[in-house]
């Protein structure tokens, strides 16, 4: 077996890769097509940049597009996603107008790749207007909506639902997450690419070199948590937590890790209120990283004796599934995806509060054998569930239900 594929049935194993090409096999020459907001930061994008080729060497042509948009645009997307996680966010009118203007330009600049397409899958509110500039198209319309939404904010949703109403299909990560909606609903949770830079494995000279880089102590205790700088992660709560916690935990050290995205305008906000709330403390590392620094990432939760994600919303939170993955037991906030990855008291622990986390901190790192059995059985849980070949096997099965009209319900078990 060669290929990307031969590589991923070294981690995954070869039935897994197997039952990729027989489920791709009746759908050789698809066009599909992937549409999202930005090809550098956040999730999203790093699941694209390899979900895309994989499809596309089992067969499929698969392509992946990027809308562009003005500062307004992403004002406007941005409470969107703001008002799906149940923030009472108000949308003026005038962002409305841009957000389907620039929808309008965006739907002509990409015409002949959907238009040409069997499946198209549309990735979060950003390009969710499209269809309306499609009226008679020719393939299958899929929104996947990698978000919260399980409470939104309601005026906001009821815009958003006239928008992907008229869909074919939806995809959600969790059942707690799909809205009612006029076509079928799926669930189907995100997944991290083992074999990529931020998951590969790194010698232990490569881990040292990135710690002293950052002036990183390796002979004392170190979380760490990785997130882009959104007040949905809660960095402040973070620093709470650690200030808690090191009152019984001498030397403790903190990593708060992240970068931007392109379609979030209010991260260099949230940046300066972590550096604030951070006040100098040389045991606490707020690190502005690139959209490259893949390696970087993958080398300080490596470092880390513990993870966090302590988010107060989370659509699913890869860097849970990183960690996890890199055999760290994690704590992470008992909300979202996060509860489908951190099985309490098993990978690790789900709080609610900094105090929480930091009782929660301070037992994992008294007790270094349960840490330890908690990182293998959190790596357990990853290799079972959440790999991009399981992903990609549950794309499979919806394009082929939907392009040979199977029934509403497909079993992806």
């Amino acid at each position: 077996m060669s290929g990307m594929l031969g590589e991923y049935a070294r981690v995954a194993g070869a039935d897994v890769i197997r039952q990729l090409r027989l489920l791709a096999e009746p759908m050789r020459g698809l066009r599909v097509v992937h549409v999202n907001s930005t090809r550098l930061g956040g999730g999203v994008a790093e699941i694209l940049a390899k979900l895309v080729p994989l499809t596309s060497e089992l067969g499929l042509e698969a392509s992946w597009e990027v809308v562009e948009g003005s500062p307004g645009f992403y004002q406007c997307t941005k409470l969107f996603h703001n008002a799906l996680q149940g923030q009472q966010a108000h949308v003026p009118a005038s962002l409305i107008a841009e957000y389907e203007r620039v929808s309008e330009v965006n739907a002509e600049r990409l015409r002949v790749a959907l238009d040409t397409a069997d499946v198209v899958f549309i990735h979060d509110p950003q390009p969710a207007a499209l269809l309306r500039h499609f009226p008679r198209r020719r393939g299958k319309w899929i929104w996947r909506c990698h978000i919260d939404a399980s409470h939104p904010h309601r005026p906001v949703w009821a815009y958003l639902r006239s928008l992907v109403g008229p869909y074919d299909a939806s995809v959600f990560s969790l059942a707690d997450f799909a809205q009612m909606l006029p076509h079928p609903s799926y669930l189907i949770p995100p997944s991290i690419d083992p074999l990529s830079a931020k998951n590969a494995e790194l010698s232990a000279e490569q881990v040292a070199a990135c710690c002293a880089r950052f002036g990183i102590d390796r002979m004392r205790p170190l979380v760490v948590q990785v997130s882009r700088f959104d007040r949905f992660k809660d960095p402040v709560g973070v620093v709470a937590a650690f200030r808690l916690a090191r009152s019984f935990i001498p030397g403790l050290q903190l990593v708060l890790a992240g970068g931007g995205a392109a379609d979030d305008p209010e991260g260099e906000a949230v940046l300066r209120e972590v550096e604030a709330a951070a006040e100098g403390d040389p045991d606490i590392h707020v690190l502005l990283l690139p959209a490259d620094a893949d390696e970087v990432i993958n080398a300080l939760q490596r470092a880390a004796d513990v993870v966090m994600q302590k988010s107060l919303k989370e659509g699913f939170g890869l860097t849970v599934t990183e960690a996890l993955w890199k055999s760290k037991p994690v704590i992470g906030g008992n909300t979202g995806g996060i509860r489908l990855q951190v099985v309490d008291h098993q990978t690790g622990f789900l709080v609610s509060s900094p105090e929480g986390a930091a009782l929660r901190l301070r037992h994992l790192l008294h007790d270094r054998r349960r840490s330890a059995e908690m990182g293998r059985a959190g790596r357990e849980h990853v290799h079972q569930n959440f790999l991009i070949t399981r992903q990609l096997r549950e794309y499979l099965t919806l394009m082929l239900g939907l392009v040979r009209g199977a029934a509403d319900r497909i079993d992806l078990g």
